[in-house]
């Protein structure tokens, strides 16, 4: 019986990540054309992209109190219905050409619906597999996880190029809308918090100081977890503003400006890497024992990547280039969640997967604009050279977590 509690709760996880990547990376190919599009300078547009960064910092711990106190599925219900209202605001405001502040406002609001999703999703597959008595090992899962999103973002990528060239630039978004509508419906009816026994607080200013509590305690206050998360200031920041800046920079290469399509295969060669990496994370992880090898000699790569960009003027390199370090993140995503929920205990898994998302959207703040005002003064290739000089900050303090020795580096054979 446990047996087939474990496999319906994979496949609802997977249709849900299925479901979620394709509805955003419907616009991910052109969401900085987009930007763009609607009169905002390059400085403006990942400005804009830090305030939805911001928004996750600021809004981490009170959804935090949602996933652990509440439930992890209402998180996920909020989440979505988030989403969807905010995709729309995007879209009224490209058509009526709004100010900058109003996008600032509505990239925190984004930031609010993402912040819903980070952890709780995780911590919900985490908690119902141990509970349905899972055997397995969590890369795997999480593989086919990397794999189940690389296919959705192709379809999504290769989809809102497609629509944005039928229809115009701002059609993805609506259909990003309704598609998040439908995952609600779907999520409502099938995800159980199996597993899961919420912590009650007598209101949500104790949650929430119980919360920062928790992600002290179970977070920064354990060594290898904590230098883990301090990591990813650096990874997540420039791997978040490279795959938006890689829009424009290749059509820039390309030679039109206007070919939506292009932008939408560059980030379906994303997702196409994303799946081969998904594939190969179970072998890659297999060649080091420790997974913290395997981390670090990923992000190594993908480091040496981004600085490649600052060198290639050819569209067709470019693309190589792209595909590896799609190759590259996707690989070592599954190793790094395993890495982590191996180090955190149930109760508070989906607080302090939060707070590590918290910990690399705040890098993202100052590190988006930055580049993206690089870009503006320089190219989109100097930028991507920059973001891989910053990126290499991150290896001090993943060699630093490898150092602690945790029992969850240590890959079962």
């Amino acid at each position: 019986m446990k047996t087939n509690l474990a496999k319906r709760v994979q496949t609802i996880y997977l249709s849900l990540l299925f479901g979620n990547t394709l509805a955003a990376s419907l616009i991910w190919g052109l969401n900085t054309l987009f930007l763009l599009d609607a009169g905002l300078s390059n400085f403006q547009a990942f400005a804009a992209n830090a305030f939805f960064t911001l928004g996750m910092v600021v809004f981490e711990v009170p959804t935090g109190v949602v996933a652990d106190s509440w439930s992890r599925r209402a998180s996920y219900l909020l989440g979505t219905i988030t989403l969807s209202a905010t995709t729309l605001a995007y879209f009224f405001m490209w058509h009526y050409h709004a100010p900058f502040i109003g996008w600032a406002i509505a990239s925190l609001c984004i930031g609010l619906g993402f912040s819903f999703f980070s952890g709780a999703v995780e911590a919900w597959l985490v908690d119902a597999l141990t509970f349905a008595g899972f055997k397995g090992k969590l890369e795997h899962v999480f593989g086919r996880g990397q794999v189940v999103s690389g296919i959705a973002m192709l379809i999504g990528s290769l989809g809102g190029g497609l629509i944005a060239q039928v229809t115009n630039i701002g059609g993805p978004f609506i259909a990003r809308s309704a598609i998040l509508i439908l995952l609600f419906i779907a999520a409502a009816v099938y995800m159980k918090d199996w597993g899961f026994n919420p912590e009650k607080h007598a209101n949500i200013f104790v949650a929430m100081r119980n919360i920062l509590s928790s992600s002290v305690k179970y977070g920064l206050k354990n060594p290898p977890v904590r230098w883990l998360m301090v990591s990813s200031i650096f990874t997540a920041s420039v791997g978040f503003y490279a795959f938006y800046a890689l829009q424009p920079y290749l059509l820039g290469l390309y030679g039109n400006k206007t070919a939506y399509w292009v932008a939408g295969m560059a980030a379906a060669l994303v997702a196409g890497s994303q799946i081969v990496g998904g594939l190969l994370a179970p072998k890659i992880a297999r060649l080091s024992r420790r997974r913290t090898t395997t981390i670090i000699g990923m992000i190594a790569v993908s480091c040496v990547v981004l600085i490649l960009f600052g060198f290639v003027h050819n569209f067709y390199l470019a693309l190589v280039l792209v595909s590896a370090w799609g190759m590259t993140f996707a690989a070592v995503m599954p190793v790094r969640q395993a890495y982590m929920n191996g180090m955190i205990p149930s109760k508070q898994r989906a607080t302090v997967l939060s707070f590590d998302s918290l910990m690399g959207n705040s890098g993202g703040v100052a590190v988006q604009p930055a580049l993206g005002k690089a870009a503006d003064v320089y190219s989109y290739g100097t930028s991507l050279f920059i973001g891989g000089i910053i990126q290499l900050l991150a290896l001090p303090f993943l060699l630093a977590s490898r150092r602690r020795n945790s029992p969850a580096d240590i890959r079962e054979q």
